[in-house]
């Protein structure tokens, strides 16, 4: 079975940081997409940043977040890794990681493999 679990969320202050964590099992990891989304009470879920596979290999970020989050990724532990620096209010979401086998997705819905998703709450 396809499992995705992420952890490190928690309540910061603005201008705090956090890192999140997703340890993936029952795939092949190098071959996938893999990326963080998320999603805040009564808005869409968005996408955060991506890392493509070993077929894309590109990285990309949201504007809202562009130099204050970083993506990485170990595929020898397939674990997938988001930095968030200087995290502001606006960044209070429920934090999900996601795959999708070779190709990145611009839309989430195609995004088969989900975690269960872990909570970061930003206070002014």
């Amino acid at each position: 079975q396809v499992q995705l679990v992420e952890s490190g969320g928690g309540s910061v202050q603005t201008g705090g940081s956090l890192r999140l964590s997703c340890e993936a099992s029952g795939i092949t990891y190098s071959q996938y997409c893999v990326g963080w989304f998320r999603q805040a009470p009564g808005k869409e879920r968005e996408e955060v940043a991506r890392i493509g596979s070993e077929i894309e290999g590109s990285t990309s970020y949201a504007d809202s977040v562009t130099g204050r989050f970083t993506i990485s990724r170990d595929n020898a532990v397939s674990t997938l890794y988001l930095q968030m620096n200087a995290l502001k209010p606006q960044d209070t979401a429920m934090y999900y990681c996601a795959v999708r086998w070779r190709l990145c997705s611009p839309v989430w819905r195609d995004w088969l493999y989900w975690g269960q998703g872990t909570q970061v709450t930003v206070s002014s």
